[in-house]
């Protein structure tokens, strides 16, 4: 079985909120006989873990390499037509909801076209639309 892998903060995150938890729960439950794990826990969350974390980074081994998640993200967000075409390739989705996910998809970008341009193609203000009632 694998092990896990987080973002170097994240990771950093996660064992700080453990290490506090921890301590709390030990120095709430039966602190006489948790004695010496309150500030040994302490110690090896926060003075130890967390910076060994922060300084070995992607050769800690809980700590993912960088570029492994955001590759695949930004290539589906980079290019969804071909994603959908695979999607439809494989069998994954039907033609009919390929043709309707494929016009939202056109819709969407027609969109963003408009808004990315200049002034002459973006869509006549609220003023803009009440000056042409006026005229007529």
């Amino acid at each position: 079985m694998a092990l896990p892998t987080f973002g170097k903060m994240r990771l950093a995150g996660i064992i700080a909120v453990l290490s506090f938890g921890l301590t709390a729960l030990f120095a709430v439950l039966l602190p006489e006989f948790l004695e010496a794990l309150i500030p040994a826990t302490f110690i090896l969350g926060f003075f130890v873990l967390v910076p060994l974390v922060l300084l070995l980074g992607e050769d800690f081994p809980l700590v993912e390499p960088k570029g492994s998640g955001e590759e695949s993200a930004s290539a589906t967000n980079e290019d969804p037509l071909a994603t959908l075409r695979e999607r439809y390739a494989t069998g994954e989705i039907g033609e009919a909801e390929f043709e309707r996910k494929l016009d939202r998809l056109l819709e969407t970008e027609g969109l963003d076209e408009r808004f990315e341009g200049s002034d002459a193609t973006r869509p006549p203000s609220r003023e803009g639309r009440e000056q042409e009632f006026d005229v007529e």
